[in-house]
């Protein structure tokens, strides 16, 4: 059975950073539950006192991809904790700062950066300071010489998180470090359940092995058709991992096939529109049985619909019969006696985008490590003014 470890060396050309930065991630999680597990005592003394203290507001803010880490985050954290939990892009905040940020209520700002040098994000850590009265920040990133990493090591009031180091991706797409500071959070934020999540993730780990290892084939043949668009489909907080994979397709093809995000029922009030022959539906299928019922419903409705469109359901049950309501169910394993709700199974679906964007890229000759070698876009974006507020 093919391999994703077994790639041939000219389908490597121009991927090789891509491609080893999606296969370490399941090495990486358990790295970051250990980071974080070394740490518990330092960041429950700052929560306690910054956060539970204060009864603070919580901002998960970046720029991009790591703007998507606080949107996948955020729906499963609002459930389990008792405080106002935001998701709000740096790339919002820096150009209507009073807009999101309220001067008169405490603030916890937590900020995802892979490099720690995106313009909005330096600027947003600044901002937050200057224009609320009782801020706290934490800076999760992977690039311990990175601005906000120099400007959290000197500020009292900033806890600084650092990645393991092969999570500063070498290549374009964030791949490894959206994953590792995602987990971080998960568990920075629920320490008081801890060792559960920390069994958790190594399920989730055991999982992407398998997915590496596995589905190769079955996602190669996705490929194979061509499709002329794509489209990624979930529910709450699998709804910001739809998000995510939608950016990573379209930085990795380089724009070349449209593609686009939105809620399962969202998807019905007008964005079904642009379905047509030529389009592959990715539906991130729920791990909680009342959402799945939804999912389920579309299904049904696209399978009802015809046509020579292609839906795809990515699913850890087929419990329901989802394997006979789509043209191609990839089901994740399931580790014995762990339920993975959404916001853990989340990590084992993005692989799942992570390896078609890549695939896909190799199908239309485009080089996934640099597939804007116009500089068009950039790594770590370029040409931002940012004007004294």
């Amino acid at each position: 059975m093919g391999s994703v470890k077994n790639l041939h060396e000219e389908e490597l050309k121009g991927a090789q950073h891509t491609v080893k930065e999606i296969l370490q991630q399941p090495e990486l999680w358990l790295q970051t539950v250990s980071i974080i597990e070394k740490q518990k005592a330092v960041i429950k003394d700052f929560i306690s006192r910054k956060l539970i203290a204060k009864q603070a507001r919580i901002i998960f803010t970046g720029a991009g991809t790591s703007a998507y880490v606080g949107d996948t985050l955020t729906p499963h954290l609002r459930k389990e904790l008792p405080y106002q939990i935001d998701s709000i892009s740096t790339t919002d905040i820096v150009t209507n700062p009073l807009n999101y940020l309220k001067p008169e209520v405490p603030t916890v700002l937590v900020s995802f950066a892979r490099s720690g040098n995106s313009p909005e994000s330096v600027a947003t850590y600044s901002l937050a300071k200057k224009l609320i009265n009782n801020v706290s920040q934490i800076i999760i990133t992977c690039n311990p010489d990175g601005q906000l990493a120099k400007e959290a090591g000197k500020d009292e009031n900033s806890l600084l998180l650092l990645m393991p180091e092969k999570a500063n991706d070498k290549g374009f797409a964030m791949t490894s470090s959206f994953s590792c500071m995602y987990l971080s959070a998960l568990l920075t934020f629920q320490l008081n359940r801890f060792e559960v999540l920390k069994k958790k993730a190594e399920a989730v780990s055991k999982n992407a092995e398998s997915i590496l290892t596995t589905k190769y084939e079955t996602l190669k043949s996705i490929v194979s058709l061509n499709k002329k668009r794509v489209v990624y489909l979930g529910s709450s907080t699998l709804k910001g991992l739809s998000q995510e994979a939608s950016l990573k397709h379209l930085e990795l093809t380089s724009g070349k096939i449209p593609t686009f995000h939105e809620s399962v029922l969202g998807f019905r009030h007008g964005p079904k529109s642009l379905v047509d022959d030529e389009t592959l539906i990715f539906v991130f299928i729920s791990n909680n049985p009342y959402t799945r019922k939804y999912e389920i419903d579309l299904l049904q409705e696209l399978k009802n619909d015809g046509g020579s469109k292609t839906v795809v359901a990515i699913a850890n049950t087929i419990e329901e019969g989802i394997d006979e309501l789509c043209d191609c169910a990839i089901i994740i394993p399931e580790q014995e006696n762990i339920h993975l709700e959404d916001h853990l199974i989340a990590l084992n679906y993005l692989i799942i985008g992570q390896l078609f964007a890549l695939f896909n890229s190799i199908h239309l000759g485009v080089t996934p490590d640099n597939p804007s070698p116009t500089g068009m876009v950039n790594r770590v974006v370029k040409g931002v003014n940012i004007y004294n507020f």
